[in-house]
């Protein structure tokens, strides 16, 4: 079964972007400067205060991927270990992108996608939701149905290693606590993403600064360390033909 791997990145809208009465509602429960500070911040994690900077993907059993991200200038790179990066000016290009990836049809077999199951971290609480929502708000209709099953029926479909790591019984404490992803990679002996000192939360200031291909490069950084840490779990705690 072909498997891939995805990653979103987002770009939270300033401010500004949002009228007097969206501004009041956000920042409605900020008690001080501190809290407000950190409302703006988590514009970035909702689809209706935010938009999709960049997609990574990886075909776990070619090697191959893309990643499409917004620039300022389109453009296209030869492969490089196997990854085209694929640079838009239009948000509603990457979404596109995507969902031709995981919506195509094999042409020699009418009637089955190109990917069996998808690979993730996080994804069905973060990204499956986000990218369906934005592509609704664009107008766009997605191909596939990224959260079809259930959380706890969509293992033939999706595995997302969070999910499957805390036993899908997450907990704040104790064997099925849920850590975050930096910290899953170093408990298993992965490279992670984060080693070479950017994080999700330095997106918008890399995106500020117009460091685009930044972004893309630590996009497909976590998609390669998901993949690893697929791996990981598959040899050890995957009890399934997964």
């Amino acid at each position: 079964m072909a498997k891939l791997v995805f990653d979103v990145e987002t770009i939270g809208y300033p401010l500004e972007h949002f009228d007097e009465a969206q501004q009041e509602y956000l920042l409605r429960y900020a008690k001080n400067d501190e809290e407000r500070a950190q409302q703006i911040r988590n514009l970035n994690l909702t689809p209706l205060t935010a938009r999709v900077g960049c997609i990574a993907m990886l075909n776990m059993d070619s090697n191959q991927g893309r990643v499409v991200y917004l620039a300022e200038e389109p453009s296209e790179s030869a492969p490089v270990d196997g990854i085209t990066y694929i640079a838009v000016t239009d948000e509603a290009a990457i979404l596109h992108n995507f969902w031709t990836v995981v919506g195509k049809r094999k042409e020699e077999r009418s009637g089955d996608f190109n990917y069996d199951k998808f690979v993730t971290f996080n994804g069905r609480m973060f990204d499956c939701p986000f990218l369906m929502l934005r592509s609704a708000v664009l107008g766009i209709h997605p191909t596939r149905n990224m959260l079809a099953g259930g959380k706890y029926n969509s293992r033939p479909f999706h595995i997302d290693l969070i999910d499957e790591l805390t036993f899908y019984m997450s907990a704040q404490s104790g064997p099925t606590r849920k850590f975050n992803f930096d910290f899953y990679c170093k408990a298993f002996g992965v490279q992670s993403s984060k080693a070479e000192g950017v994080t999700g939360a330095d997106v918008n200031r890399l995106f500020a600064e117009k460091r685009f291909l930044d972004i893309a490069e630590y996009c497909m950084r976590d998609v390669r360390s998901t993949a690893a840490l697929y791996a990981k779990w598959k040899a050890t705690l995957s009890f399934a033909n997964d």
